[in-house]
């Protein structure tokens, strides 16, 4: 009976799918949308003072901003962790 499993190349060792590339992806996007809804609070929505945003669409834009730049980056700090862990410097010294 043949084997229906592709065939690996041989130059290049197959490594299971850790999650790295998504964390990269989604705390980078969810960084950016932060930003952007910060950046169109300041700049569009009415700004706001120390009592919070002047208009209702700036405090919803205040609060997306405020749960997306802090969960974002602590997932691109785990993906970057995890990029680095397995292309860093401790990788070669074992070699």
């Amino acid at each position: 009976m043949p084997s229906t499993s592709p065939i690996p190349e041989p130059n290049r060792p197959t490594q299971p799918d850790d999650g790295t590339r998504q964390l990269l992806q989604w705390g980078g996007s969810m960084v950016g949308t932060g930003v952007l809804c910060v950046v169109l609070l300041v700049t569009v929505l009415g700004g706001y003072s120390r009592l919070g945003a002047s208009t209702n669409t700036g405090w919803f834009a205040l609060i997306v901003a405020l749960m997306c730049i802090p969960f974002g980056l602590m997932l691109l700090a785990l993906g970057v962790a995890k990029w680095y862990r397995k292309r860093g410097p401790a990788r070669n010294r074992n070699q």
